[in-house]
């Protein structure tokens, strides 16, 4: 990856110096002058496309922040229909941004561990009170791990303000966020109880979106038939999601047929496999 990291800085870089005459004192700039000249502006850009894809993760953090106070304080509540209702959408922010919120390793697992993943007496976070909320149909019981919920959410606000955005993390985050979907996802595992799923697959697919869109001006003058291709892609996925819509949200994941099941893990797919040539076509 330290090499994509490398390709997309001289990509960047190039686009940059486009256009640009040179001086008679850059004509007479020794070698080693020339490469911190033109060094200076490829990490100008780049810290462009980093803090603005910083702005976008940190702005879904602070959604799932406010979204988790609401699902949290239903739980406390005892307001069952309320806290159902806030679960889908809250997470959505979470999986949007998660190239950024996994980042850290001790929280993502309290935050978003599926049973089985940790052992049970460790076990909390989301999906320890979808089971509650979905399986017994209660929030009785469930009070304590809405509480610890919401103070590791604000404590991974808190973190990702640490968090270095590099390419690295762009490029790779993007083709993570589909291969989640197309390796376990899919599967229907992640909301097991809920079968909220869609929802997950709709956030994680748009967090990638938001990361092509950033780099998509470099790509675009390396390899425009990769780019459009992805666009393409990303059209595609959007169009049977929106098959599966529901009101403002998405239908029950059980409620899809086989058929349709497959046809969304190809179109995952058929994303995936270019977006994942992105740093191999700036390398190139």
């Amino acid at each position: 990856m330290n090499t994509m990291k490398a390709s997309i800085a001289i990509l960047l870089s190039a686009s940059l110096l486009v256009g640009c005459t040179q001086s008679k004192e850059e004509t007479a700039a020794t070698p080693k002058e020339k490469k911190e000249a033109a060094a200076e502006p490829a990490s100008s850009n780049l810290e462009g496309v980093s803090a603005e894809y910083r702005a976008y993760a940190l702005g879904e953090i602070e959604e799932f922040v406010v979204s988790t106070q609401s699902f949290t304080d239903a739980v406390i509540a005892g307001d069952v229909n309320k806290a159902k209702a806030a679960y889908a959408p809250a997470r959505m922010h979470y999986e949007r941004a998660e190239p950024i919120a996994e980042v850290f390793g001790d929280l993502d697992p309290k935050i978003d561990a599926r049973e089985g993943d940790v052992p049970e007496a460790e076990w909390g976070g989301y999906h320890r009170i979808e089971k509650g909320l979905w399986v017994e149909n209660t929030t009785k019981g469930y009070e304590q791990y809405a509480e610890q919920l919401m103070k590791d959410v604000n404590l991974l606000r808190a973190k990702v303000e640490t968090v270095e955005v590099t390419p690295q993390l762009l490029v790779t985050g993007a083709v993570d966020l589909l291969n989640e979907v197309s390796t376990s996802k899919v599967t229907g595992e992640e909301d097991r109880y809920s079968h909220t799923d869609l929802y997950d697959f709709a956030a994680n697919v748009e967090g990638a979106e938001k990361i092509y869109q950033l780099l998509n001006p470099a790509l675009k003058e390396k390899d425009e038939a990769v780019s459009a291709d992805i666009e393409k892609q990303f059209g595609q996925v959007y169009t049977l999601l929106e098959k599966h819509k529901k009101g403002n949200g998405y239908k029950a994941y059980t409620e899809l047929k086989e058929e349709e099941v497959k046809e969304l893990s190809q179109a995952i797919d058929a994303l995936a496999e270019p977006l994942s040539q992105l740093g191999i076509v700036m390398e190139g």
